[in-house]
């Protein structure tokens, strides 16, 4: 009994000071890597299918007829961006922060945007056959608008969601 008394202290003391003195190294990343941003560029016509924009910043952007099918753009910042008839087939935005961007004419079908905030963005003749708006937040024109659309049907293949129950139509 005698020992077991010192040995709950000297274990406590040991713990104490692995906690404490001996910490983990951080592991340090340059802050480029994990935010980059594209502003002010035209990328018209350019071919980034299947590239990862994940957690990006995009400020005035044009992406016009650009090749973004299965791109994943989740939790990225998407502001003022022209899409307009952008191949974006089987992209992802999830996450994402879009705020005054234009999706005229864009392929979207197959997209999910779940849990997506999008404000002020245009769809006007976007085809959304098979997009997922899980628990999206639009603005009411905007939901309105997509829920009128002739491409408000379909399955998402990824998530199983129908488009017009994700929209709330």
């Amino acid at each position: 009994m005698k020992y077991c008394k010192y040995f709950l202290h000297l274990a406590a003391f040991l713990l104490a000071l692995t906690i404490l003195v001996l910490p983990l190294p951080a592991q340090a990343q340059s802050a480029a890597t994990i935010n980059a941003t594209y502003e002010n560029k035209d990328l018209s016509g350019k071919d980034f299918s299947g590239k990862d924009f994940s957690y990006k910043v995009f400020s005035n952007v044009n992406l016009q007829s650009a090749n973004l099918s299965k791109a994943k753009f989740i939790g990225a910042d998407i502001t003022k961006v022209d899409f307009t008839n952008a191949n974006l087939h089987g992209a992802d935005f999830t996450y994402a922060f879009i705020n005054g961007s234009s999706f005229k004419r864009a392929d979207l079908t197959d997209a999910v945007f779940e849990e997506a905030l999008m404000s002020k963005s245009k769809f006007v003749g976007a085809d959304i056959t098979g997009a997922d708006f899980t628990f999206a937040i639009l603005d009411y024109n905007q939901d309105r608008e997509l829920c009128k659309s002739k491409t408000a049907s379909g399955t998402n293949p990824i998530t199983g969601v129908d488009t017009d129950y994700s929209l709330g139509c």
